[in-house]
């Protein structure tokens, strides 16, 4: 199905986001789900086809460009996005009292750090998050340690969910297994989903060497593995 282009929006000097709006005819305020793209900087395109989708099933989407390689690892404009999607939200008819924080790759790792720290206030938690195929024994930039270090010994404070590729050759499945055993073994409210495809096809994607970037996928299987994340995502929200 072809959806309209996202509306974007500034939220940080030179720095934008997209707005993917529900689906014409959603009932009332949208669940909202801020998400965060990869190592690559400025890559919210990459997320356009998952963003697209998500909204289809009745959420409100933002995407941020952010850079990775910034001198604090890209903390900053994280927070930034992540203070701006809380305080816009109901502007765009979303629901801020329902609000998951989601990533993929690089940007998974973050998503889960945030949502679960001690650290993050209260203000900006999210209700649940969504981790995308991403490494979770790593340290955060944004907490300075790696969630699968402090949700080894502490409940996760939201629910989480948890979606890797199977067939994942960048960042490989055990990494999420080794996250959702820890979780499970504290006792906290987690879900994990295998799907079978790669790193990119579990966001609607493929890697183009030509581009030196993911782009759209086109092929049935990638699409409906991508179409299982978007699901996944709406389950986060509370629609399904």
């Amino acid at each position: 199905m072809t959806r309209s282009a996202p509306e974007v929006v500034p939220y940080a000097d030179g720095r934008v986001l997209d707005v993917h709006r529900p689906a014409a005819g959603a009932a009332g305020p949208a669940p909202v789900v801020l998400l965060w793209h990869g190592s690559g900087a400025d890559e919210r395109d990459v997320l356009r086809p998952l963003a697209q989708e998500a909204a289809g099933l009745g959420l409100l989407v933002l995407v941020p460009d952010f850079d990775p390689q910034a001198a604090d690892g890209g903390a900053a404009e994280l927070f930034a996005s992540l203070t701006v999607a809380r305080r816009v939200a109901s502007g765009f008819g979303g629901d801020p009292a329902r609000f998951v924080l989601a990533g993929w790759s690089w940007g998974g790792r973050e998503a889960v750090a945030v949502a679960t720290h001690p650290s993050t206030p209260a203000e900006l938690r999210p209700t649940a998050a969504v981790g995308i195929a991403s490494r979770y024994a790593d340290p955060a930039v944004t907490t300075g340690d790696a969630p699968l270090d402090h949700l080894a010994t502490n409940p996760s404070p939201v629910p989480l969910w948890l979606v890797h590729g199977a067939a994942d050759d960048i960042v490989g499945v055990e990494h999420t297994r080794l996250l959702s055993a820890a979780l499970t073994k504290r006792m906290s409210a987690v879900r994990s989903l295998e799907l079978p495809t790669d790193h990119a096809g579990v966001v609607m994607t493929r890697y183009s060497p030509e581009a030196r970037r993911c782009v759209p996928a086109t092929d049935a299987d990638t699409l409906a593995a991508g179409r299982r994340t978007a699901a996944v995502l709406a389950e986060a929200a509370g629609l399904a």
